[in-house]
């Protein structure tokens, strides 16, 4: 898969991986804005229950 993209990228080695670094960059960006606020209520990461 990350070999099917990387030959879909345009330009040379440097402009790949610069191109390359955007779209993660993009893809974390969005993750934490987006779709991470959307599925907070659902995970409920604060309610820990500690059995003794």
């Amino acid at each position: 898969m990350y070999g099917w993209i990387w030959r879909r990228l345009p330009g040379n080695t440097g402009t790949r991986l610069l191109t390359a670094a955007v779209l993660v960059i993009v893809v974390g960006v969005v993750l934490w804005y987006a779709v991470f606020p959307i599925l907070e209520p659902a995970v409920t990461l604060d309610e820990v229950t500690v059995r003794t």
